[in-house]
C-alpha cells in the first residue's frame, strides 16, 4: 500500500507542478506535513543533493524522497509517478500543439501558466529560505552564516563581474567546502 501512495502522491506532484523542478517544492512540503515521510529539514538535504547531481530536479528530488520512505523500491516508485504524467502530456500536446499552435485558446493557456510556475516557484524559494536561515521556524535563532554564505554566493554569482561567468559546479563545490570547514 505504501508504494501505492508513493506513486499517487508524486504522481499528483507530477501533473500539477508546471514550471519545472523547483515547482515541485510546494508539493513536497505538503506531502512532508502530510505523512510525515520526511522533514523540512530533510527537504533541505534533498534540494542540495538534487542540485549537485545530474539529472532534473525533479526527478532527483522524488527519487531521493521515495528512498528516504521506501528505500530502492520507493525511490523506483516514486520516480515513476513523478515521470508518468509528463510523458502522458508530452504525448498528447505533441500531437495536438502544432494543429493548435495559433489558437487562442492555448496562447492564453500559456500566458497564464507563465506567472503560475512563477509564483510556485517563488514560494518554495521562500519555504527553503526559511529552513535554511532559520531553521524552518522564524523564531528560530537566525543562521548568521548561512546568511553571509548566501550574500558571498549571491555578490559572486550575480554582481562581480569576473566571477559570473564561472561554472555552477565551482559554486556547488565551493558551498560543500564552506559547509564542511564551518560545519554549517
Amino acid at each position: 500500500m505504501l508504494y501505492v501512495k508513493l506513486f499517487w502522491e508524486f504522481f499528483q506532484t507530477g501533473l500539477f507542478a508546471v514550471g519545472g523542478g523547483m515547482a515541485t517544492l510546494p508539493f513536497l512540503y505538503d506531502i512532508s506535513d502530510r505523512t510525515a515521510w520526511f522533514t523540512h529539514q530533510d527537504l533541505a538535504d534533498m534540494i542540495a543533493v538534487s542540485e549537485s547531481t545530474p539529472g532534473p530536479i525533479g526527478v532527483n528530488m522524488a527519487t531521493y524522497a521515495g528512498y528516504i520512505t521506501a528505500g530502492i523500491p520507493g525511490a523506483v516508485t516514486a520516480t515513476i509517478g513523478l515521470i508518468t504524467p509528463s510523458v502522458i502530456v508530452i504525448l498528447i500536446v505533441a500531437e495536438f500543439l502544432s494543429k493548435f499552435h495559433e489558437n487562442k485558446y492555448v496562447l492564453g493557456a500559456f500566458y497564464g501558466l507563465r506567472p503560475a510556475s512563477s509564483a510556485m516557484i517563488t514560494a518554495a524559494g521562500l519555504i527553503l529560505a526559511r529552513v535554511v536561515f532559520f531553521g524552518g521556524n522564524f523564531s528560530n535563532p537566525i543562521n548568521i552564516k548561512a546568511i553571509i554564505l548566501a550574500v558571498i554566493l549571491l555578490a559572486f554569482t550575480n554582481i562581480i563581474t569576473f566571477t559570473k561567468k564561472l561554472h555552477p559546479v565551482i559554486w556547488i563545490i565551493f558551498s560543500a567546502i564552506v559547509g564542511i570547514i564551518f560545519e554549517y
